[in-house]
């Protein structure tokens, strides 16, 4: 690994002294990118129609996961080993914060208690995705079912709304 970075061994420990170590910085790493996406994504989406903000967010989470799928996998196997909990934490509050803010800008759309409306929509998408690298879903298949979480997704806010904004 040490050669492949282009750092010498002794480089590698002095920095990540297990492999653990370095599988944590590594997710740390991916986790905080990823939740810079969906952060940019939800500002870009503010005022946005609610169904539209469902598709951005979804879209984003998938492209973010599959631009590196090799590394999305190794995580999803490796992450099991490490106390990540502080790390997930971290991400959860960041998405949940941007997710919310957008979800109260959708100008089509008014929802009495966005929080727990948040909660199950990210859950779902987050828990979609996983299932997808999990399963090792060819792309055909990915792509429907991404056009079907969608769908999915759209109508579950729809009957959240408590009215129009």
């Amino acid at each position: 690994m040490a050669e492949r970075a282009g750092v010498s061994v002794g480089t590698m420990y002095q920095y990540f002294p297990h492999k653990q170590a370095l599988i944590y910085a590594l997710n740390e790493r991916y986790l905080d990118v990823l939740a810079g996406k969906i952060e940019a994504t939800c500002r870009a989406s503010h005022g946005a129609p609610v169904g539209r903000m469902a598709e951005a967010l979804i879209d984003t989470y998938w492209r973010a996961k599959t631009e590196r799928a090799d590394v999305t996998r190794a995580l999803y196997r490796s992450v099991v080993e490490l106390d990540n909990e502080a790390l997930i934490e971290t991400f959860a509050r960041r998405v949940d914060a941007a997710t919310v803010a957008m979800l109260r800008t959708a100008p089509d759309a008014r929802f009495e208690n966005v929080e727990p409306i948040n909660l199950t929509l990210v859950t779902v998408i987050f828990g979609t995705v996983r299932n997808a690298f999990e399963r090792q879903l060819s792309e055909n298949d990915a792509v429907v079912l991404q056009g079907q979480l969608t769908s999915m997704c759209q109508a579950y806010l729809n009957a959240q709304m408590t009215g129009k904004a």
